[in-house]
């Protein structure tokens, strides 16, 4: 079952690092303050939470489990994602994606417009990019399988939002109490309400639910790669740093992590029976 959306959250700011170095090198100035600050949820991110595509993940729609998140197609988040991928598609053949014939269709191919946004078509219940069980070169994202095969990063392959999920970017312009503003870029769980409306419909979802939560290795981690494309090399390490600190403090057993309810993931404490 999954666990509330709202929760108690361990949460830390922290400057870009290199505003704080170009500051460090001279005396103080008080008009010299970062531009971006960076904010990140440390439960999520020191979470166990996995992704279980093909191992138990029964997808976001009952009726549909074989395409996992991918039942809606992705929406291109601007006109150069959209190219990006297109010349990955250009690369697929009939014996590594199961729809290429459909998707070759002057009349459909594999692209769609929906409300007016531009995303991947929508094919027999699934993206038509995902490939079926059964399928000869395996069952999953036809992108994701390529960049393995091509021995490159999926992410590199893949539309913005598949390659993000389930990590949520988002900024927002703040003004401090002297006037000066800065951009705050956060780092948060993509829950249910970061589909829209449409995500309370979802059969369901895994970032708060027990059955995900059975990663060996902390999100901070495991989408290391993801992270440092989205706020870059330096602000990820300091990021991890702070995760690493927060990760010595509660993983020291069971009986420590209940005296620090805030700090661990309620479907990892769910999970673990706590």
């Amino acid at each position: 079952m999954e666990t509330p959306l709202d929760s108690a959250r361990l949460w830390i700011e922290f400057p870009d690092p290199d505003d704080v170095a170009d500051a460090e090198n001279g005396p103080y100035d008080p008009e010299h303050q970062p531009d971006t600050v960076f904010r990140a949820d440390l439960t999520w991110l020191t979470s166990d939470y996995t992704c279980i595509f093909g191992n138990g993940c029964p997808g976001i729609y009952a009726d549909r489990p074989d395409v996992g998140c991918c039942a809606l197609g992705a929406h291109f988040t601007e006109k150069a994602d959209e190219k990006r991928v297109a010349k990955i598609v250009a690369k697929l053949t009939p014996e590594t994606w199961q729809f290429f014939d459909e998707g070759q269709k002057a009349n459909g191919g594999w692209t769609e417009v929906e409300d007016g946004a531009r995303k991947t078509r929508v094919h027999q219940g699934g993206c038509i990019l995902a490939n079926r069980p059964g399928f000869a070169a395996g069952a999953g994202c036809a992108l994701h399988q390529q960049a393995l095969r091509d021995g490159v990063d999926p992410l590199t392959y893949k539309p913005d939002v598949c390659w993000q999920l389930p990590l949520k970017r988002s900024y927002r312009n703040v003004t401090r109490g002297d006037g000066t503003t800065y951009l705050e870029v956060s780092i948060a769980e993509y829950d249910r309400r970061g589909w829209g409306e449409g995500g309370h419909d979802l059969d369901w979802y895994c970032t708060g639910n027990p059955a995900a939560h059975i990663g060996t290795r902390p999100v901070f981690r495991s989408c290391e790669n993801e992270l440092r494309e989205m706020i870059g090399d330096r602000p990820y390490e300091e990021l991890a740093r702070h995760c690493e600190a927060l990760v010595a403090t509660t993983r020291k057993g069971s009986a420590h992590r209940r005296l620090l309810p805030l700090t661990v993931h309620p479907a990892d404490n769910t999970r673990a029976g706590l």
